[in-house]
């Protein structure tokens, strides 16, 4: 599977060619300073062709990139035209130039589509503000008295929005021509040479159908195009086969938490939700085997996850500050079933709260921290180098205390997993019955030693994990 990289174009990089140096003169935030809800730093998709080499030399082989279509937002979740590259990242030349030259290192991109919803100046629903009930584009929203507001709060808004927010009106997906016009966007891009969409909001559009019939006419140009929904939670109806060929979801996310940072978290990835309560490792053993057996296994593999994203604050502002707690998190999703997401400058030790915080502009090269840049790099070639890792089964070996050890395995191919998240010393003792023994240490996060036993009648592995570690043995 992928090792897929989270863009938020605005804040990763921006470049401005010859061209189109009108926009050197558009007024911007400081890249540097703390973001805000409205304003531009200026990011854009000639930026992300700079560092197309960064990402390919990181092990990268796939971008999901928040909306890149024309919008009035600095995120591009408010769509103005969905057949249109944002002017400010560079439009449509830059968005050809990023496709022709992300395939030519042979790193897919994954468009995120906003279909639940569209933008209050978007055509079809701007004719309704300035046409009201005499325009002919009334039953592709959902219009439920007059006059509507969209803007002044002290009066009903009269239709329905994401969320309840005027800014986001929701289209009215039962509506055949509505159906048909996103059915077309999807198309639209995939034939341009888009990998694969990644769908916001998925969960909110109920029409029967629709998304078997997205799945169908994606699926009809490119086999190969990689579907993702973004369903918080349990997403069995959504995954039988004839919609989304993965998620992104929070289980995973909740349940690392949980037991990697347990009651050192000083906040949760929400503002809105309390932090998930402390799990030991038992606990943590039993929310992922459930979590693994939601799903059959080949769409297990299929699942985008991810130890924060766009709508979160950062793992390592979750956990305080603790870098214990961000090595052991992201240890844990290289080596989980699916495939591991990165949201931009996790891998150079990025921090952020809440939204807008978790959209920092990506620091200069100065800024990294190259002891967390180097970690993801060990795990993100041996994600390559073991198939265990991609598709092997996963078999969980121990989980008391906060010691947790899993293995991945893959025919003769046994790769162990063990990580101690607790405050003190732990010596485990494990039995193994693999005609093929791990044999060597590949990866480790703090001091963690194992000695082999192979002469006893039952062979067994000897753990000794200092606080807070982890290693990974193949």
């Amino acid at each position: 599977m992928n090792i897929t990289y989270q863009i938020f174009p605005d804040r990763f990089s921006r470049s401005i060619p010859t061209e189109q140096k009108w926009l050197l003169n558009i007024p911007l935030e400081d890249w540097n300073t703390t973001p805000t809800f409205h304003g531009y730093k200026g990011g854009n998709l000639w930026g992300i062709i700079e560092k197309l080499d960064y990402l390919q030399d990181l092990g990268i082989n796939a971008i999901y990139l928040n909306p890149i279509f024309t919008s009035a937002s600095n995120h591009r979740y408010h769509t103005l035209d969905y057949y249109q590259i944002d002017p400010l990242l560079g439009g449509e030349e830059a968005f050809t130039n990023l496709l022709k030259e992300a395939h030519h290192r042979k790193i897919k991109l994954i468009l995120d589509g906003t279909f639940n919803h569209a933008s209050r100046g978007f055509y079809f629903f701007n004719d309704i503000l300035e046409n009201g009930q005499n325009s002919p584009w009334l039953d592709w929203f959902k219009i439920t008295g007059w006059p509507i507001s969209p803007y002044d709060n002290s009066r009903p808004a009269n239709y329905a929005s994401w969320c309840d927010l005027r800014a986001l009106p929701e289209f009215n997906t039962n509506n055949s021509g509505v159906r048909e016009y996103i059915m077309r966007i999807g198309e639209y891009w995939i034939k341009r040479g888009a990998d694969g969409w990644r769908l916001d909001s998925a969960d909110y559009i109920k029409t029967p159908g629709f998304w078997q019939e997205f799945r169908e006419r994606i699926k009809a140009i490119n086999p190969e195009a990689y579907i993702v929904g973004e369903i918080p939670m349990n997403a069995t109806e959504w995954l039988d086969g004839t919609q989304f060929d993965g998620v992104s979801s929070l289980p995973f996310l909740n349940a690392t938490t949980a037991f990697i940072v347990g009651d050192r978290q000083v906040k949760g990835h929400f503002a809105e939700y309390a932090p998930p309560p402390p799990a030991d490792a038992a606990k943590y053993g039993e929310e992922i085997n459930q979590l693994l057996q939601l799903y059959p296994w080949e769409i297990q593999l299929t699942q985008l996850n991810g130890i924060n994203n766009h709508d979160t604050a950062r793992f390592i502002d979750v956990a305080g500050g603790d870098r214990p707690s961000l090595y052991l998190a992201t240890l844990l999703l290289f080596t989980f079933p699916g495939a591991p997401c990165i949201y931009y400058g996790d891998e150079v030790g990025l921090t952020g709260g809440y939204d807008p915080d978790c959209r920092k502009g990506f620091p200069d090269k100065k800024q990294w921290d190259q002891d967390i840049l180097e970690y993801h790099r060990q795990l993100i070639k041996l994600r390559h180098n073991y198939a265990a890792l991609k598709i092997g089964e996963y078999q969980t070996l121990f989980a008391q205390g906060q010691v947790y050890i899993f293995a991945r395995i893959l025919l003769k191919e046994v790769l162990i997993i063990a990580v101690n998240a607790g405050n003190e010393t732990a010596e485990v003792s494990i039995q193994t019955s693999w005609r093929s023994q791990p044999h060597q240490v590949l990866l480790t996060y703090g001091y963690g030693t194992v000695n082999w036993n192979n002469e006893a009648a039952q062979p067994s592995l000897n753990f000794a994990l200092t606080p807070r570690s982890g290693l990974i043995l193949g």
